[in-house]
Order: structure tokens, then C-alpha cells, then sequence
């Protein structure tokens, strides 16, 4: 069996930055364990599968695809950069004809639009409700996102973004800490800076999944669906731009819609191309 596959560096629009994910075509139906073995090898954060849903679909002109998303170790129920990273794949190389791709996955139907510069995506908007702080570190809110079973910190306004890029957090003993299944992923933010000398940005942010095998993602579109309605609310701001600070970074824009829903847009460059032999 051969599969063609690529890597895109999402949410950029420079190789090597933003977060990079595997992205697996289908033709065929592919054996169900074979999804975890693909993930596992390539060792990236997420591998993304699309697949045709009827025989006489084809990817350069069909308009609706199924996508899923695997992490090393297990199957994901949402992931931005994965998806931004496959629509990439379809718009940029495989020159798919459509301006709006639709993908059909566990978290419903998500939509992909191409824009001259970037691709937009149509992702559900998580609420997070707060929580109580613990301890005396400074720490401005807690909240929690039930859908996405995201712990969502925001430290003081006292820090900046070279205090958060320079955090170093311990994620090895986190799923031993918390192991009820509550919580799956770990996001630290922190309000923008003024404009001034640098780019200003609304928030700034990072995040971290041990309890998926990801110490620390790069960059991350399912984070944003629960940040972008924090500090929506917040700012007061339907429209942000965002960076998370990981070492790779990653720009963000987002705009919330009317519907409840949210558009995230990125950057998306291919740095790799060839065929999975299995």
C-alpha cells in the first residue's frame, strides 16, 4: 500500500515555523489500527487523513472530505492546525477547483475558505467557565472549557510575552496529577501588549496535551476556539489577532461570527512531499 503524504508547517507562512502536521490522502478505506501506526511514525503533534466519502469523489474537484486527526498515541477529537494544514494540501498542491472545502469529522462539519492570503477556517466557539484559583502565584483568571476539556490560565497582566516564552513549565507529571479525564490540555495566556516597536497582538498564549503525548504544541487552532471566546469577552473585540509563543511561534486571526461560530485564518507552507509505503 502507498500513500501519498505531506508535512505543512501551519499557521505560517515560513517553513519551519508554526506547527507542522502529517497530511495523509486516501483512496481507499484504511484499516483502522493503521491510522495510530502512521501517527506514531510520524511523530509529529497531529497526522490528518482525509478521505473520500463516496467512490466517485475525487480530490481535485470534490468538495467534502472526512478528516481525522491522530497524535502519537490516540485519536483527537479536534485540531486546527491539522485541518489548516489539509486544506493546504488540497488548495496548494493537489490544486483542488473549490473556494470553500467542507470536512466532515468528530467535532461536526468544519469548513475551510481560501483567501489570497491565507486559508480560513469555520471551527466551533467553546465557552470556558471559571474556576477557583489555587495558591499564591499570580494568576489574573481560571476558566474551564467542559466541550473541549481545556483548563484555560491567564497570568497577571504584570507579565509580557518574553516572560511567557521563557516559562518552563513541567508537563511530564501532568497527567499523573490530573487523571479524572477532566482535563486534556493546559492553555497559559496573557493579555497583549501595547503597539509599540513590535507587532501588537490581543493575547498572547501557549498550550500543552502530555495526556494526548504532546508535551508542548507549536501552534494551536482548537486552543483558539476557547481563547478567542475568552478574550473576546474579555477585550471586548469580535476581531483579534493572536500569537502563541512557542519556540517555533505562530500568528492567529480571528473574527468571530453572528452564528456563534468562529473564523481562524492562517498561513500554511509545504516542506515536504512523498509516499508512505505500508
Amino acid at each position: 500500500m502507498k500513500l501519498p503524504i505531506f508535512i505543512v508547517d501551519a499557521f505560517t507562512a515560513k517553513a519551519f515555523h508554526g506547527n507542522p502536521a502529517a497530511v495523509c490522502l486516501l483512496e481507499n478505506k484504511l484499516d483502522e489500527d493503521m491510522h495510530q501506526k502512521i501517527a506514531k511514525e510520524m511523530n509529529l503533534s497531529e497526522t490528518a487523513f482525509i478521505q473520500k466519502l463516496h467512490p466517485t469523489d475525487n480530490f481535485t474537484q470534490s468538495s467534502c472530505f472526512g478528516l481525522r486527526w491522530f497524535t502519537p498515541v490516540s485519536e483527537v477529537p479536534l485540531c486546527g492546525h491539522a485541518t489548516l494544514a489539509s486544506a493546504a494540501v488540497l488548495f496548494h498542491k493537489i490544486k483542488n477547483m473549490n473556494s470553500t472545502l467542507t470536512f466532515v469529522t468528530l467535532s461536526g462539519e468544519l469548513k475551510a475558505r481560501r483567501e489570497e492570503d491565507g486559508i480560513v477556517l469555520d471551527l466551533p466557539l467553546y465557552p470556558a467557565h471559571p474556576q477557583t484559583a489555587i495558591g499564591d502565584t499570580l494568576v489574573q483568571d481560571i476558566r474551564y472549557s467542559p466541550d473541549t476539556r481545556k483548563l484555560l490560565v491567564r497570568l497577571s497582566d504584570t507579565y509580557n510575552r518574553s516572560f511567557l516564552e521563557s516559562l518552563k513549565v513541567n508537563t511530564q507529571n501532568l497527567p499523573q496529577v490530573e487523571n479524572t479525564g477532566k482535563v486534556k490540555g493546559l492553555i497559559l495566556t496573557i493579555k497583549g501588549e501595547p503597539d509599540g516597536q513590535t507587532q501588537a497582538f490581543d493575547f498572547y498564549s501557549r498550550y500543552f496535551t502530555p495526556w494526548f503525548g504532546v508535551a508542548e504544541d507549536p501552534v494551536t487552532g482548537s486552543a483558539h476556539t476557547v481563547l478567542s471566546s475568552y478574550w473576546s469577552q474579555q477585550l471586548g473585540k469580535k476581531a483579534m489577532h493572536a500569537f502563541q509563543c512557542s519556540s517555533r511561534g505562530g500568528e492567529l486571526k480571528i473574527s468571530l461570527r453572528p452564528d456563534g461560530r468562529v473564523d481562524i485564518k492562517g498561513g500554511a507552507a509545504l516542506v515536504l512531499e512523498g509516499t508512505l509505503t505500508a
